[in-house]
């Protein structure tokens, strides 16, 4: 790993640069907060947080749910996107407006004009939840950006290259920021390094991330 050099800009700056199409809006999400905290538990109540298990029997760290047309999933089948939970045998819960409204304006803020997510995966990380690097190659086009929200706990974010095995530069993300990125940087490997039990103030001992994509 290494620190942020190539794209590094001032930790006061709203916007802080990762590559040429990848950034971290600071704070760009608190506005939103007390519209899309609520609105979890409503989802949650149709469609509960689980730990996946991944194609390898790994079971994941970190717990997930979806909104959205189209929902995240992972088994020993494999990882794929459906439009119901396989859990619940139902149609995962619709979006919110205020999560899609969120979404688009960050998107439109990072240079990414007309995003409309049709999938959000919802993941709640608890102190030691990790998620490894990966890309995210799931979604029929990649011409859409990746729009990532952390509310809670801070996280260290790992943002990596075109090969799982080039250099990732480590990215704090506290509650309110918003990552975003896409074009050439569309695929590059991201993770999340294990969660420290530094609880907040609003939210405790956990962090909620929101993470859109145009999947279908």
């Amino acid at each position: 790993m290494q620190s942020l050099e190539l794209f590094e800009t001032p930790a006061q700056d709203p916007c802080q640069r990762l590559g040429p199409a990848a950034m971290v809006l600071r704070g760009f999400a608190l506005p939103y907060v007390q519209q899309v905290l609520p609105a979890i538990e409503v989802i949650a109540a149709t469609s509960p947080f689980r730990h996946m298990v991944t194609p390898g029997g790994f079971t994941m760290s970190v717990a997930l749910t979806n909104c959205g047309a189209l929902g995240w999933t992972s088994d020993r089948r494999g990882y794929r996107y459906t439009s119901v939970d396989p859990d619940a045998g139902v149609p995962w819960p619709v979006m919110p407006e205020a999560f899609a409204r969120l979404a688009s304006q960050a998107a439109k803020a990072a240079g990414f004009e007309h995003f409309e997510p049709d999938a959000c995966l919802v993941n709640r990380y608890t102190p030691g939840a990790r998620l490894s690097l990966h890309q995210d190659k799931n979604e029929r086009d990649y011409d859409a950006p990746i729009v990532s929200v952390s509310l809670g706990m801070s996280a260290t974010f790992l943002f990596g290259g075109h090969a799982r095995t080039d250099p990732a530069v480590k990215v704090p993300l506290h509650h309110g920021d918003v990552a975003v990125w896409g074009g050439v940087d569309r695929l590059r490997y991201h993770g999340v390094m294990p969660l420290k039990d530094e609880p907040h103030a609003l939210l405790g001992s956990q962090r909620i991330n929101f993470t859109f994509r145009k999947a279908g």
